[in-house]
């Protein structure tokens, strides 16, 4: 009997993790088949993926898009707008996976329905779990839903913890490539431009990932997703910095034995495993080259350089509404940087500021949360370090 194809709906679909996904399902069309996507402001991109990959619906988040955003496909559309089109696509009867691609906060309402409706959820979008992690895995075990990730980090880790028993692990250690800026000084940084934040080594991400790269915090945020992904204590959650982005976490046993996971830096393996998952099948990623690998470095993170990494650490044991105002700190800060308003370094200093100046409750809800994420950004807006 033909396996039946698992139908796909992508949230953001125009980004970096979208644009992969989308070429994941196009490589692996027998077992895949894309229902819908959604999409804000790169329109353009989006009227050719219309006719590339023939999605039935269209989300357009864009207030100001308009009809010729998706462009003139050679088969019927169905366009559906804003927050309740993303509702009525993550529930849809013939989506089976939705796969969360948003950058930022905005992820966090879809994630939640597509739960709701007891789908299997592809989480790229790391910031649901900082912002509101008890209450999302909360849902998922309410409403026998699946959540998967698709994150590098903490897919290598999901696919490490299959090896073993999770009450026989003793650590989780996650992988960075340090960004842009290894190994250097604080006294380095104080100049650095938009342009030099965004020239990563390693990855080809988009831009606020990138500059959260240069600045670790994408490690204090997967640090944070660890701890309510996976139900492990801060204190036994490691940092690394990997430069070569080879190996992609490690997990620790309390016999002593460390599994890894490695393969080369390219999104479409975690992807595709998100969406085939537990089936493993031949995909476009990248192989490892074992001919052209000579050597893999590791060292510690340079904390007093990257004060980032133990905002991550007192977030994820603090817990409760601290991951949302740190979120919500952070995606403003880093705008503000893009636009010329901050300094690169100042970045985790008005994050830590805000962090410290909120009001903390240890089991806020959806409403509480979703208010600190407005109350956080103005906050970042009226910051002036002086």
């Amino acid at each position: 009997m033909p396996v039946p194809r698992r139908r796909i709906a992508v949230l953001g679909s125009t980004g970096s993790i979208g644009t992969s996904t989308l070429d994941v399902i196009a490589h692996c069309s027998e077992r895949l088949e894309l229902v819908g996507v959604s999409a804000h402001s790169n329109l353009r991109l989006l009227a050719e993926q219309i006719e590339r990959y023939r999605p039935k619906i269209v989300v357009l988040t864009d207030p100001e898009a308009g009809p010729e955003a998706v462009g003139t496909p050679t088969r019927a559309v169905e366009v559906w707008r804003g927050e309740e089109g993303i509702r009525r696509l993550v529930t849809h009867p013939e989506v089976d996976t939705v796969v969360v691609a948003i950058v930022g906060a905005a992820g966090l309402l879809g994630t939640l329905a597509a739960i709701e409706a007891g789908k299997t959820v592809a989480v790229a979008n790391k910031e649901t779990l900082v912002m509101a992690g008890p209450l999302v895995m909360r849902k998922v075990a309410e409403c026998q839903a699946s959540l998967v990730p698709v994150d590098s980090e903490h897919s290598a880790i999901f696919q490490l913890l299959q090896c073993g028993r999770f009450e026989d692990v003793e650590r989780l250690i996650l992988t960075g490539s340090g960004g842009p800026f290894r190994g250097k000084k604080r006294a380095d940084l104080e100049e650095v431009t938009v342009e030099e934040a965004l020239r990563h080594p390693t990855w080809k991400m988009g831009r606020k990932i990138t500059v959260d790269s240069a600045t670790l915090m994408n490690k204090a945020l997967e640090i944070i997703e660890a701890r309510w992904l996976f139900g492990m204590p801060a204190e036994r959650i490691g940092v690394v910095i990997h430069p070569e982005s080879i190996v992609h976490s490690f997990v620790e046993f309390r016999d002593g034995s460390v599994l890894a996971q490695l393969s080369p830096p390219d999104m479409r393996l975690p992807i595709q495993y998100a969406l085939l998952y537990p089936e493993r099948l031949p995909g476009p990623s990248r192989r490892l080259d074992w001919s052209a690998l000579r050597a893999l470095h590791f060292e510690p993170p340079d904390g007093d350089t990257f004060p980032a990494i133990q905002l991550g650490y007192e977030t994820a044991r603090r817990g409760g509404t601290c991951g949302a105002v740190l979120n919500a700190a952070n995606e403003a800060a880093v705008q503000r940087f893009l636009g010329g308003t901050l300094r690169f370094l100042d970045i985790p200093r008005v994050c830590r500021a805000v962090l410290d100046a909120h009001s903390f409750s240890a089991q806020p809800t959806l409403e509480e949360l979703l208010a600190l994420d407005r109350w956080a950004r103005q906050e970042v807006e009226r910051w002036d370090r002086g």
